[in-house]
């Protein structure tokens, strides 16, 4: 099997190296599956595999130690191992790049995305940029030893930050407070969020002024939204009596609201942000080399719940390095403001050719009881 996978063309590309019993095991490339060998994978065969990594832990996952690889296991009923997922972990230098500037401002970034685009990866890199580059002081409270890598010592691709392993998931949470609490870190990296408990305490060490980089389960933020457990990163979600509103905006109560919004024709109900974000920005990772930057996450979160569309910035990273696209809404603007621009000039030119017409016609002979002149020309340039 290492044969065959070393002799690969593609083998600094490999995803993860899959081992289940009584199949054929396979390498998993971006190109597609390659299978490793003609011979169907043998209890004896999983046996020597799992012997030579680390201790299984309650989430099934163990590692190498000295490395970022992670090995994951799959149980029968009895609790006997059937099958290894062995994901290749890359410490990949500049894979922040595209990040650097809103790690530098010292504001808390959220990353979302599916499986396999690298989060990891990029808060790997982000920790050892601000410990290395920015000299701040960085704790990662590492889940399952992706960040840091499997053993005591942690990998050399975070730098000199700093990481504490989490015994049990469960017990992330307790963790979270107690880095805070023992460690005085002005950084705290988090991988994984995914629990009600861990929310809270991630945003009750924001309210410390701490600076958070964290990841969380799901593809966009609309997934945040609607995830009860998740909501609170975003600021959470409340369901408010939208007819039921006085001139000044206060709350009131009204017996008749759907009477009332029968007839305005609006829902009686509309969502609105509970409160302020965890976070001050998101990052949305669309695939290896492309991501959405949202500068401001609660009004990412506004928009979405009012059915407009958030502005965000397109990041890639192509041949000749990174690049940014405009915002939508900006793009908008500007093509109105161009539109603008050339109506105003026809109009322009439109009330020329009136008044030379009508200087024209006075000058043959027409009596006219008082002077015309058009000299009001109004040029609108955008909203």
């Amino acid at each position: 099997m290492r044969r065959r996978v070393e002799d690969h063309p593609e083998l600094c590309h490999l995803v993860e190296i899959v081992m289940d019993l009584g199949r054929r095991p396979l390498a998993r490339f971006p190109s597609g599956d390659f299978f490793l060998s003609d011979r169907p994978f043998s209890a004896q065969d999983l046996h020597h595999a799992t012997s030579q990594v680390g201790n299984f832990s309650a989430d099934n996952r163990a590692g190498i130690s000295r490395t970022l690889h992670r090995i994951s296991a799959i149980r029968n009923r009895k609790g006997a191992i059937i099958g290894l997922t062995c994901r290749v972990g890359r410490a990949v230098s500049g894979s922040a790049n595209l990040l650097h500037d809103l790690v530098k401002d010292g504001g808390s970034l959220l990353l979302i995305g599916p499986p396999g685009v690298g989060k990891t990866t990029i808060i790997r890199e982000i920790a050892r940029m601000l410990a290395d580059d920015y000299k701040r002081r960085v704790m990662i409270v590492d889940t399952s030893n992706e960040i840091g890598g499997d053993g005591d010592i942690p990998h050399a691709g975070i730098g000199s930050a700093r990481r504490l392993q989490v015994p049990n998931s469960d017990m992330q949470h307790k963790v979270l407070i107690e880095a805070v609490e023992n460690h005085m870190p002005q950084v705290i990296v988090i991988d994984e969020i995914g629990t009600k408990l861990e929310a809270m305490a991630a945003s009750t060490i924001a309210q410390r002024g701490i600076q958070l980089v964290a990841t969380a389960h799901g593809v966009t933020i609309e997934n945040l939204i609607m995830n009860p457990s998740l909501e609170m990163l975003v600021g959470g979600v409340q369901c408010t009596l939208a007819v039921c509103r006085t001139m000044d905006g206060q709350q009131t109560t009204c017996a008749k609201c759907d009477e009332e919004a029968s007839r305005r024709g609006v829902q009686k109900t509309v969502l609105e942000r509970k409160g302020p974000s965890t976070f001050t920005c998101g990052a949305e990772i669309i695939s290896k080399t492309e991501l959405q930057v949202h500068h401001s996450l609660e009004a990412t979160v506004d928009a979405l719940l009012a059915g407009r569309s958030p502005n965000f910035e397109v990041r890639k990273i192509g041949p000749k390095g990174s690049t940014k696209d405009m915002l939508p809404e900006q793009k908008d603007s500007l093509n109105n403001l161009e539109s603008c621009m050339e109506d105003a000039i026809v109009a322009d030119d439109h009330l020329a050719r009136n008044d030379k017409k009508i200087s024209e016609f006075a000058g043959k002979g027409v009596e006219r009881s008082h002077q015309v002149q058009l000299d009001f020309h109004l040029y609108v340039y955008g909203v």
